[in-house]
């Protein structure tokens, strides 16, 4: 039903898959690995979505990237229909093709984002930041399936609640840096911070591939 309202089956999985995964952005290839359909209607699509608005591009070493557009003025609306628990149905074409960010069964998690390779920006040098009182060999697991679906090595950081707030209080030069970074938050139990905004720019001669 989903489907016939919003189009189509390549659609509905496009929104769910960049509505839940604001701040990170895809190549065509790697969407159509994630969502499992043809490459084929996966550009057409793209470029209705681009024309609507919903989603930006933008090229990086001669790649073209898309991601969900925050500035949409019905994103609020599509996030809360696809950024979280949106129909089994839908989720079926997605969420198994993507990395499993749910962090239940690792401890008690107060914070947690994504950054660096995940939203292409390398300013902090680090992919995974947890803050939390957290099981060391769940975390190992957790991040091993991570890097399996995700088909490259993830770095990643944790600090105990405590060392993450006096970080913060004496100004710690690599907090700083991840603070600052485009990041896509999955846990933030005490609204730490909210994510940076960046602005695209787009790419005359970009490639999709």
């Amino acid at each position: 039903m989903i489907e016939q309202l919003f189009g189509s089956k390549t659609r509905v999985k496009l929104l769910q898959l960049f509505l839940s995964n604001p701040n990170r952005s895809f190549y065509v290839r790697e969407i159509t690995r994630k969502i499992d359909e043809q490459i084929n209607s996966v550009r057409r699509e793209l470029a209705n979505l681009l024309s609507i608005g919903i989603i930006s591009s933008e090229t990086n070493n001669n790649r073209l990237y898309y991601e969900v557009s925050q500035t949409y003025e019905y994103y609020a609306a599509l996030s809360a229909i696809f950024g979280q628990g949106v129909m089994p149905s839908v989720e079926e074409g997605v969420k198994k093709e993507t990395a499993d960010h749910s962090l239940k069964g690792i401890g008690n998690v107060e914070l947690a984002i994504l950054t660096g390779q995940f939203t292409r920006d390398e300013t902090s040098g680090v992919d995974f930041l947890i803050v939390g009182d957290v099981n060391p060999t769940q975390l190992s697991k957790h991040v091993a399936e991570m890097e399996s679906v995700e088909g490259k090595e993830i770095r990643y950081v944790v600090m105990a609640p405590h060392e993450f707030k006096y970080r913060k209080q004496v100004n710690d030069r690599f907090l700083g840096m991840v603070l600052e970074s485009k990041m896509q938050v999955l846990v933030d139990k005490h609204k730490m911070f909210s994510p940076k905004s960046e602005k695209k720019v787009k790419s005359e001669t970009p490639e999709e591939e």
